[in-house]
């Protein structure tokens, strides 16, 4: 008779944890993540130049006028962007920071060991 009780407290207690993991992945399931939003500059230009190796080498020009848009040294800064796109086949969105989306643009340096592409 004890057998018995402890089976059936044993599949009770099975059927209870069962509900409880089932209850549980509803309500896993029913939370949503925000839904991203986009960035200003994706009106100028889409995500597309912005990961390394994703541009061809005559969108160089144009991205870069846009990222050296806010400098007081715009030859400089176009060289040195121009360049850089060249050897990496990216620019990072924005006017200024962002290198991290670039990880060869953020990574050159120069001989003093400063960064190379503005």
């Amino acid at each position: 008779m004890a057998r018995k009780l402890s089976i059936v407290f044993l599949c009770l207690v099975s059927m209870l944890l069962l509900l409880v993991e089932s209850h549980a992945e509803i309500v896993v399931t029913a939370v949503e993540a925000p839904a991203p939003q986009p960035s200003n500059n994706t009106a100028k230009f889409p995500m597309h130049g912005i990961t390394e190796g994703s541009l061809q080498p005559q969108e160089c020009n144009p991205r870069c006028v846009d990222r050296c848009s806010n400098t007081q040294y715009k030859k400089p800064c176009l060289f040195f962007c121009q360049k850089c796109c060249a050897k990496c086949l990216c620019v990072p969105p924005g006017t200024y920071g962002n290198k991290e989306v670039c990880p060869c643009y953020n990574n050159w340096k120069t001989k003093r060991g400063g960064p190379k592409c503005p």
